[in-house]
């Protein structure tokens, strides 16, 4: 039991050091570059490319915060994707008040696409500046964002550019799981090999905000790379990376807020048609699971039992404890998450890791996920021997 409660500090620790060293370099746009390099430089014009499919609850916010946009030259363009309410309509209304903005219609999805990678592919053909800026529906733009992101995108030569919004969270399976996803980010994803190489497995990224150039975009096949994916925000930086380019990760919390699903039933639905392609792939999912469990419940667990246990145990297993519970403190006030999330820690974790397994165990059985109206196959992807994952 000792051993048990040594291993489980030595995780809780790993992970706090690894999240605490990414917090250092993990910035905002505008602090990524060093000093002398963030004086203000021309950005070229942006696309800002949103594909939405009976969105008319968010469309309207979203386009009227793009277009709030300072500082940039930006067209924006919406795809219509087979919407049966007022996406549309609402669209529309803003185009006759602004001409920056264009209102398209989606093609009959082909065979082997996802909704979304379609979508988008589409969006691209469309787009006329050399910058391109993928945002989903829900998402809502500072004034100052683009401006910053492309200086950013600029300044560091990367190839796409990705950032995580402040995620937006209001029911209770909201509130525990989707601030889960910086912890993930931070404590399994060494940000400094990240910058230093071009191994896809070090890629990542957020499909809430995707800014690419597009000449590397068209180089690497864009979304027709990754077009049977549900899972954009992982795959895409990595089909840039496997083609040599460099990928960047920037904090947007500052500039861009999400509220990623709007109810229990979307968080549950929305995680677990991603997992195949993040945390429940092939080789991923067991390794994750010892660490998650290992490093962030157990010492819970122990803690439990220690009535029934060797008090000899005590001092490793509280500062596993308080190792776990720290972190996720430290990450909730630099995010602005909910105390609720951080203090109920390890039931998000067993959470989150529930979800995993049962997108597995179904995918398994033949059962697929369906997103939006649209029902997809369940696919297990073939680990690749050159990738190594961090989450």
């Amino acid at each position: 039991m000792n051993m048990l409660a040594q291993c489980a500090l030595v995780l809780a620790l790993v992970s706090a050091v690894l999240v605490f060293r990414n917090l250092a370099i993990y910035r905002s746009p505008a602090r990524l570059a060093p000093m002398r390099e963030r004086s203000p430089v021309p950005t070229r014009p942006v696309s800002v490319l949103i594909p939405a499919r009976d969105e008319e609850r968010s469309i309207g916010a979203a386009l009227e915060a793009v277009l709030s946009s300072e500082g940039i030259d930006l067209e924006v363009i919406v795809l219509d994707d087979a919407s049966s309410d007022r996406t549309a309509e609402i669209v529309e209304r803003l185009r006759l008040g602004d001409a920056r903005v264009r209102l398209a219609r989606a093609n009959r999805l082909p065979d082997g696409w996802c909704g979304k990678q379609h979508a988008c592919a589409q969006l691209a053909r469309l787009a006329t500046h050399p910058t391109l800026l993928f945002i989903d529906a829900d998402v809502r733009l500072a004034p100052a964002a683009i401006r910053e992101a492309a200086g950013a995108l600029d300044r560091t030569a990367a190839a796409l550019l990705s950032g995580f919004p402040r995620q937006i969270v209001v029911t209770p399976l909201e509130r525990l799981l989707i601030p889960m996803m910086h912890f993930l980010l931070l404590a399994y994803l060494p940000m400094d090999a990240m910058r230093r190489t071009r191994m896809p497995g070090f890629g990542a990224g957020c499909g809430q905000f995707m800014m690419v150039r597009r000449d590397a975009y068209e180089r690497v096949g864009g979304h027709g790379a990754i077009r049977s994916s549900l899972h954009d925000g992982l795959l895409l930086p990595r089909a840039f990376r496997r083609a040599g380019l460099r990928t960047e990760l920037v904090d947007l919390t500052a500039l861009v807020d999400c509220r990623m699903y709007a109810s229990a039933g979307d968080v549950w639905r929305g995680l677990r048609k991603n997992a195949l392609e993040g945390l429940a792939a092939p080789g991923v999912l067991g390794v994750m699971t010892v660490l998650l469990l290992l490093g962030q419940v157990v010492p819970f667990v122990l803690l439990a039992a220690m009535p029934v246990l060797a008090h000899t145990h005590l001092p490793w297993v509280l500062a596993a404890c308080a190792l776990a519970i720290g972190t996720r403190l430290a990450l909730a006030r630099r995010f602005r998450t909910p105390l609720s999330s951080a203090l109920l820690h390890p039931v998000g974790v067993c959470v989150l890791l529930w979800i995993q397994w049962e997108a597995r165990l179904r995918a398994h059985r033949g059962l697929g996920d369906s997103w939006k109206g649209r029902a997809y196959a369940p696919r297990i992807p073939r680990p690749s021997s050159d990738e190594i994952d961090p989450a």
